[in-house]
């Protein structure tokens, strides 16, 4: 009897891009829209994401250009994006508004690097209660008498290769996101 991975890979896919969500938040020192992806706008009344009250483009290497569907709103966004708390400075002018990215200091790159490596950890406990699940599912089925010894530990073994590649896929994203961090 063979087992299904198929929700076990969904599992795996998601911790996957739930870390690559995260390494997106993280700032660096180069002006990236996605930063600005979690923020909430008080749009009349209803909190709104940035992306349906403003369109906001890179004018520069450490500056975003925001600029609001209705320029009453600046105010609010302005709010938004300080409440935020994501070390940057807001500024208003007559086309939107301005984001400025300050230059890191190493003070600053260091505890960035240190809060990256914490969402990958955190990546790699997820991936790990994934594969205890599962193979709790196959001890309980090998208990049950559906599958035997054999199968059971040829499974076992096929779950630690699907673990292992997506491990090694989050250690990629991690390199690569200390790399822009450090540089």
């Amino acid at each position: 009897m063979s087992y299904d991975f198929t929700k076990f890979k969904k599992s795996l896919s998601g911790t996957e891009d739930w870390v690559k969500k995260e390494f997106s938040n993280i700032r660096t020192g180069q002006a990236n829209p996605g930063l600005l992806d979690g923020i909430k706008v008080e749009s009349y009344g209803v909190p709104s994401p940035l992306s349906q009250v403003a369109s906001v483009t890179t004018e520069g290497a450490r500056t975003l250009r925001i600029a609001p569907w209705d320029v009453s709103q600046s105010k609010e966004i302005e709010k938004a994006i300080t409440l935020a708390n994501l070390g940057v400075s807001v500024s208003i002018d007559d086309k939107g508004l301005r984001v400025n990215f300050p230059e890191l200091t190493s003070e600053s790159r260091t505890a960035i690097v240190k809060l990256a490596k914490e969402r990958l950890e955190e990546g790699k406990k997820q991936i790990r209660l994934h594969r205890d699940e599962v193979m709790k599912d196959l001890k309980a089925k090998e208990k049950a008498g559906g599958l035997g010894k054999d199968e059971v530990f040829r499974h076992e073994k096929e779950i630690q290769k699907f673990v292992d590649e997506t491990n090694k896929k989050l250690d990629e994203l991690y390199s690569k996101k200390e790399r822009e961090i450090t540089t």
